[in-house]
């Protein structure tokens, strides 16, 4: 698929923003009210059974094992970010952790990108630049509510993030529909795992309503990682990775219209940059 039209591939970028910023959005408001382990752990089992119906229906053949491991560690550190993304959203204001979040989910891809495939043409990194400024801009806020622990989790989970984008590429040569698979196996493992460990530490997990916003999340955001490893098939990594990592505007947008959440004049010179990024990266 390297032989698609650019705008194919930042098409498919966009359907992966758009289902990220909304599990985004679900996660955040679920964990308000119910754990975030649970939440990524109802999504996970959710989407995990969907996909393994998909595959045994549509009769997939298995891929290599070296595509499995990689899905399945995609899974595993990707769904620990998740929780502790969703604990970020729901400690502090959305937009700018998420923005926060957005920044290094974008920088780990585009760095592995560069150094693999080489440099990009001028027009592209016009928009790796409009892009990584888009989502600078909206972490600049004045929302109250936002504290250095949130961002600090934010910070962490969007390294988890970038590293799990890289590896889904990676696990994506065995077959799409595999490796969103066998990451949600190993995403299923990794949040298992953390809540033996809550629960062997007496933890409590305040379970109100985590079926209901788990799924929603769940679904939204493994079909994201599912369009998301499309639009890298098409064409150059960091082009998809770049326009993906702009999903934190989705958030940031649905914050502010449902949540009431304040949107500054830096957030919408953000906006604005991550449409001029598009059209850059489209070309």
């Amino acid at each position: 698929m390297t032989g698609a039209s650019p705008w194919a591939a930042v098409g498919m970028g966009l359907t992966a923003v758009t289902l990220w910023g909304g599990s985004d959005f679900a996660g955040g408001v679920g964990a308000r009210r119910a754990s975030a382990l649970l939440l990524v752990a109802a999504g996970h089992l959710v989407t995990l059974i969907l996909l393994l119906l998909v595959c045994m229906v549509a009769g997939l053949p298995l891929p290599a094992t070296h595509a499995l491991v990689l899905g399945m560690l995609a899974g595993f550190e990707g769904a620990l970010s998740l929780a502790l993304f969703y604990r970020a959203l729901a400690s502090g204001a959305m937009g700018a952790t998420a923005a926060v979040t957005g920044v290094l989910t974008a920088a780990v891809p585009v760095g592995f990108a560069l150094a693999t495939q080489g440099l990009p043409r001028a027009t592209e990194w016009a928009g790796l630049a409009a892009g990584a400024a888009a989502i600078a801009l909206t972490a600049w806020t004045s929302e109250h509510g936002t504290t250095a622990r949130a961002l600090g989790m934010g910070a962490l989970a969007g390294v988890g993030f970038g590293v799990q984008l890289v590896l889904l590429k990676l696990a994506a040569v065995g077959g799409v529909v595999w490796a969103m698979t066998t990451a949600r196996a190993g995403g299923l493992m990794g949040v298992g795992l953390a809540l033996a460990l809550s629960a062997k530490a007496g933890a409590r997990l305040p379970a109100s309503g985590f079926w209901r916003m788990g799924t929603v999340a769940g679904v939204l955001d493994a079909t994201g990682n599912g369009a998301y490893m499309l639009a890298v098939g098409m064409g150059r990594m960091e082009v998809g990775a770049m326009v993906a990592s702009l999903y934190p505007a989705v958030t940031i947008v649905l914050a502010a219209g449902l949540l009431k959440e304040h949107l500054s004049r830096r957030q919408r010179v953000g906006v604005g940059l991550a449409l001029a990024a598009i059209a850059l990266l489209s070309g």
